[in-house]
């Protein structure tokens, strides 16, 4: 019988391992740099917790199971609502701001494609206790400045930033009722997702007429460079109006940052999930190839909602898959993300062989990245070549001289006789 993995998720072979190994590495090097503290939690939670979030409608998203005390738990789709559980739990004796990240394993039930996985991995950051626009422009900065690291450029990629209670101002303005407003939002949060004559039939039964509905259309497709905010204003009849205040004062944080280069504003992004209340934002790539690479927003309500305090919160969630498939497509993935040897030792006659084991074990227990080779055979040409095919710095060649052998760095070809004694200290120099 032949066995496969589970629809929608990946084998991680030795090379897949190091390519998510250095992704990791990488979420973790930008969050400490900026200022945030690792969490994790469960791997599976109450599923309580997850429709207090979200309702009863993300069940059918989970994978959830009932457990031998008859619990309903489920395994974790997305980390904040257990950064919201661990944040209310403790919020008395937690130092404000509190900036956390993590980097979970997370499943979703649901319908595998491309840049969307049952598993994957995600890299969140959240800042709280923190007031608009300062945390928001925090937040935007961190994830910029992980995309600068990983070599992308404001040319490939965008920050695409909206506001909740402007986009409801206008949709106001333009004749959308306040029971139908919901409807409105998930409509532009599909907007790119439908095609254009189901999104005119959506607008259209949220009571607006033909007229209406163009400009609907229009004001939600418009995208705004974030250094003439505004031109935004102009567009929308709200030169003078406070519902745009927020926006105003997120744009001079993200100027004072310096990262308006890479972002725009763009009123069709709003977020799908209900519990976002004031700024939302996207990463995308220009093309429009993949879907978002990143999203989030500011979630003021849902420590409370969790029996916490009320308290500001802004966070940003970033997956692994479709930042890998940009990666790909730019041509930015590293020739070296593995972790590369520091030397590989072989024996070049048949008295070195049983000098293998104990060059190598010093030179581990010294803290050097070592490898050996495992072949019987003399040919010292082919065994460089392995030396070379693992991507070693160094080849270290003994031979029947039990006192030096040979040290040569691959990179260059140059090759010294060294003491035995001495070859950790000649390649930590």
């Amino acid at each position: 019988m032949r066995l496969q993995a589970p629809k929608g998720t990946r084998d991680f072979y030795p090379d897949d391992c190091a390519w998510r190994s250095y992704l990791l590495d990488a979420w973790r090097r930008v969050s400490v740099r900026n200022g945030f503290e690792q969490v994790d939690g469960p791997i599976f939670e109450t599923l309580d917790l997850y429709k207090v979030k979200s309702g009863e409608g993300i069940v059918s998203e989970l994978f959830h199971f009932t457990d031998r005390g008859e619990r309903e738990l489920a395994i974790r789709p997305e980390f904040t609502p257990t950064l919201a559980r661990m944040v209310a739990e403790k919020a008395s004796s937690l130092p404000r701001p509190i900036k956390w990240f993590c980097t979970p394993n997370l499943c979703r039930a649901e319908r595998p494609q491309r840049g969307r996985l049952r598993e994957f991995w995600q890299w969140n950051i959240d800042i709280l206790g923190l007031e608009p626009p300062l945390a928001d422009a925090e937040c935007i900065f961190t994830a910029i400045d992980l995309l600068a690291e990983l070599g992308l450029t404001p040319e490939q990629v965008r920050v695409r930033i909206s506001h909740r209670a402007t986009v409801k101002h206008i949709l106001s303005r333009i004749g959308v009722s306040d029971d139908k407003m919901l409807d409105a939002f998930n409509l532009l949060d599909r907007r790119d997702k439908v095609p254009p004559d189901e999104f005119t039939k959506g607008a259209a039964a949220l009571g607006l007429d033909e007229p209406t509905v163009a400009r609907f259309d229009q004001t939600c497709r418009r995208r705004y460079d974030a250094n003439d905010l505004a031109h935004l204003r102009r567009s929308i009849g709200m030169e003078d109006d406070s519902d745009t205040d927020e926006l105003g004062a997120l744009n001079e944080q993200l100027k004072a940052f310096g990262v308006a280069d890479w972002c725009e504003y763009d009123l069709g992004i709003v977020r799908g999930l209900a519990y976002y209340t004031g700024t939302v934002f996207e990463v995308h790539e220009v093309s429009g190839a993949e879907r978002a690479m990143a999203g989030g927003g500011r979630y003021d309500q849902l420590i409370e909602l969790f029996g916490g305090p009320s308290m500001p919160a802004v966070g940003l969630g970033m997956g692994d898959v479709v930042l890998t498939n940009v990666l790909i497509d730019k041509k930015l993935i590293p020739s070296q993300y593995a972790p590369r040897p520091d030397a590989f030792v072989l024996a070049a006659s048949e008295g070195a062989v049983a000098q293998l084991p104990g060059v190598v074990a010093s030179l581990r227990r010294s803290g050097l990245h070592v490898r050996m080779s495992y072949k019987a055979t003399r040919n010292v040409g082919k065994l460089l070549k392995d030396a070379s095919g693992c991507k070693a710095r160094y080849a270290i060649i003994l031979s029947d001289d039990t006192d030096a052998a040979q040290l040569k760095c691959l990179d260059t070809g140059e090759q010294r006789d060294v003491a035995i004694t001495q070859l950790a200290k000649e390649m930590k120099q």
